[in-house]
C-alpha cells in the first residue's frame, strides 16, 4: 500500500521547511548529550532530520513513503534514510540514543505497537520528543468556520492526548510531559494552522498543496466555497471577528516528552 504522503502535492518540500523555533525546542528537549545514532521517525523529506544531524549527533530518518525518502536522499545523501514505519522499525534493540517525530503520530496505524517499537530500539535513559496536535486543540482552530468537514476529518484522525499517553505507558514509557506551542508569526514550516495569524496564506495553492488536510482529506467543493468566503472576510475585515471568536488557552500544538527509564 502506498503511503499517504506519496500522494501529497509537489509543493510539500517547498513549503515545509524546518522552523527554527520548533527545531530549538526539539533540540532542547532531546538534550543529545551522548554521541551516537538518533532517530527521526516519520521523517518525510528530512527537513528536521538534516538540521538535527551533525558529527556527534547522527540521525537516521525512517518514513513509509519512498517518494519522500527519495527527496531526502537527494538533498542530504550523507544521512542514512530507511523505508519503514513506527510499527516495524528496521533497527536493533537498544541501538538509538534518542527519538524525535514531527506531526507523525496521526499517521501511525497502531500507537501502542509504534511506541513499543521505539521503546525496543531506544537505549536506557534515551529521550523521546514528539511535536503534534490534539483534537481538543484543533477544535479551537478558526479554520473550522470555513472548512468544517475538512477539519472534522482532520480531527477524527488525531489521537487524543489521553490515547497517546495510554499507548506510551503500555509500551513502557513512564513519566510523560507536555509543552504547549502557539503559532509564531514567522513560522517557517507551513503546516495546517500556519495561517492562524495570517489568513491570506491559505489563498496560496502552493501552501495548501503541502498540507495533508487540504491535499488528501479535503472536499474540493468545500475548499473552493471556504476560500471564497475567507477572501471576502479578509477584504471586509470580518475575519478578525471570526479569529477572535476562536481564541482559547489550549495551545495550537504541543511537544510531547518522555524517557526510556531503564
Amino acid at each position: 500500500m502506498e503511503a499517504k504522503y506519496d500522494h501529497i502535492g509537489k509543493g510539500y518540500n517547498n513549503t515545509r521547511k524546518a522552523d527554527p523555533f520548533i527545531l530549538e525546542r526539539i533540540q532542547y528537549h532531546l538534550n543529545p548529550i551522548h554521541e551516537g545514532i538518533y532517530l527521526d521517525i516519520g521523517c518525510g523529506t528530512g527537513n528536521y532530520t538534516s538540521k538535527l544531524h551533525n558529527k556527534e549527533t547522527k540521525f537516521i530518518g525512517i518514513d513509509p513513503s519512498q517518494k519522500m525518502l527519495n527527496i531526502a536522499q537527494k538533498n542530504h545523501p550523507t544521512i542514512d534514510w530507511k523505508l519503514g514505519a513506527a510499527e516495524n522499525i528496521p533497527l536493533k534493540n537498544n541501538s538509538i540514543e534518542g527519538v524525535v517525530g514531527t506531526l507523525t503520530l496521526h499517521h501511525w496505524d497502531n500507537l501502542e505497537k509504534g511506541f513499543s517499537e521505539l521503546f525496543r530500539v531506544m537505549k536506557p535513559y534515551a529521550n523521546i520528543v514528539f511535536f503534534t496536535a490534539t483534537p481538543t486543540q484543533m477544535e479551537g482552530y478558526w479554520l473550522n468556520h470555513y472548512f468544517p468537514k475538512m477539519l472534522a476529518d482532520s480531527i477524527a484522525q488525531m489521537p487524543s492526548l489521553k490515547t497517546i499517553e495510554t499507548a506510551m505507558n503500555l509500551a513502557g514509557f513512564g513519566n510523560i510531559f507536555t509543552e504547549k506551542y502557539n503559532i509564531q508569526p514567522d513560522l517557517k514550516d507551513q503546516f495546517l494552522y500556519v495561517g492562524k495569524n495570517n489568513p491570506k496564506l491559505y489563498l496560496d495553492e502552493n501552501i495548501r498543496n503541502g498540507i495533508s488536510s487540504f491535499s488528501h482529506l479535503a472536499n474540493q467543493e468545500e475548499v473552493e466555497k471556504g476560500l471564497t468566503q475567507l477572501e471576502k472576510d479578509i477584504a471586509s475585515g470580518d475575519i478578525q471577528k471570526i479569529i477572535k471568536s476562536y481564541e482559547n488557552r489550549e495551545g495550537d500544538y504541543l511537544f510531547l516528552l518522555s524517557q526510556k527509564e531503564n
